[in-house]
């Protein structure tokens, strides 16, 4: 049987988050239209899997580095707090 280039995707660790997300949108595609033969699906299914992972863990380091910047009245940066502490 022959395999489809198309389903042998780059490993997900080397990709920048946008080109993860393109990949991942990519097999949603792909998967969502039917015409994929259940050996592929289930395939494109794990590196769809990979994919999301990647993304995900990227938006988490991501929300780490973001620090919420504190000012005083004339606007001057005081300090910083982590991301999401209130």
């Amino acid at each position: 049987m022959a395999t489809d280039s198309s389903t042998q995707a780059p490993d997900p660790n080397q990709l920048s988050f946008e080109d993860a997300l393109r990949a991942l949108e990519t097999i949603v595609r792909r998967l969502e239209s039917g015409d994929v033969p259940l050996d592929e699906s289930i395939s494109l299914y794990a590196q769809g899997e990979a994919l999301r992972k990647r993304c995900a863990d990227r938006l988490q380091a991501a929300e780490a580095r973001i620090a919420k910047l504190t000012v005083d009245a004339n606007g001057a940066v005081t300090g910083a707090q982590p991301f999401g502490a209130d």
